[in-house]
């Protein structure tokens, strides 16, 4: 176990000093916007890029990784909006809490830690929980949303912007390149692929710092004293129910004769161990949802992960 934690400490400890950072004002809050940018549109698709490009084709095209996962993702989503949609949490709150529970920080946080965890066989697997978490629980979950404000219509509405946006996002679109590349056996010129890597050396470090960065301005634009059941339960169904499930399913789907390899299984069991992505914030804040609420939920799961992370890779392992 403290082997595992002297591995996991330091991406968490990068987390603490973002939030540090900010809350101490040693980081403006306004740079916080250029920090995301700098990830989400060079850093992290250059990595992602990279994994892509290095993997397999066949492990990035793994239907039973996909199939497990998504299951997993809509039992979730199903689960958390049951049992929070009440007259105090409407369909949209409902809807952003069961993607918060349903969508790890994988990008930001799980890629580079489960490849020095794991090794680079990770990233296929990995890969392919981002497709799904990007293209499938996000568009499901902000449709779900507008079912309260403008029934089929608003969820239609809701569903084609949520598609416009991941258009504009450059990570899927570093996914498919890098799996291109990794099909055609095709690869970059040498001085642009040391750039690629440079900015991909970047994105962990940035990634995790601008993480923690993100958690201090929520807590910090936070003022109500909303009660512990509206976001502890979620949080810990994120740590606890989302690993369990992925666990219990996979090993099903092997029970059943589905090719699906031990290895890809325990990498995809670690992603759902990961705390909640922090840029579910950015989505409820873009559609109405309690921001406040989100914050707490990626704050808790965050902070609980430390250990909670750390005791999964430890039985697994």
């Amino acid at each position: 176990m403290l082997t595992i934690l002297a591995i996991t400490f330091p991406f968490f400890a990068l987390v603490l000093c973002g939030y540090l950072a900010v809350r101490r004002a040693l980081l403006p809050l306004a740079a916080i916007g250029g920090l995301n940018s700098f990830v989400l549109y060079f850093a992290l698709p250059c990595m992602l890029y990279r994994f892509g490009a290095a993997t397999p084709i066949a492990q990035l095209l793994d239907g039973s990784v996909f199939g497990v996962y998504l299951l997993c993702a809509l039992i979730m989503v199903g689960v958390t909006v049951a049992m929070t949609l009440s007259h105090r949490i409407d369909w949209n709150n409902a809807a952003f809490g069961a993607l918060v529970a349903a969508f790890p920080n994988t990008g930001f946080m799980g890629v580079p830690l489960l490849l020095a965890l794991l090794g680079p066989r990770s990233s296929g697997p990995v890969i392919v929980t981002i497709v799904v978490d990007m293209l499938i629980t996000s568009s499901l979950c902000i449709a779900l949303s507008r079912v309260g404000s403008g029934g089929a219509q608003g969820s239609r509405v809701a569903i084609a912007n949520a598609l416009k946006g991941m258009v504009g996002n450059p990570m899927p679109w570093a996914i498919v390149l890098g799996a291109l590349s990794s099909w055609l056996d095709w690869r970059l010129p040498a001085p642009l692929m040391q750039t690629v890597g440079l900015l991909a050396d970047a994105a962990s470090p940035v990634a995790l710092f601008t993480i923690g960065a993100v958690l201090a301005r929520s807590q910090m634009s936070t003022h109500d004293n909303a009660p512990l059941r509206d976001y502890v339960p979620v949080a810990l169904k994120k740590l606890l129910l989302h690993p369990l499930l992925v666990w219990g399913a996979g090993h099903a789907a092997i029970a059943l004769g589905a090719p699906l390899d031990p290895y890809s299984l325990t990498c995809v069991v670690l992603v759902a161990c990961l705390p909640s992505a922090s840029n579910v914030t950015l989505l409820s804040e873009r559609f109405g949802a309690d921001t406040a609420r989100i914050a707490r939920i990626i704050l808790i799961s965050t902070v609980l992960s430390f250990l909670t992370f750390a005791a999964a890779v430890s039985y697994l392992r």
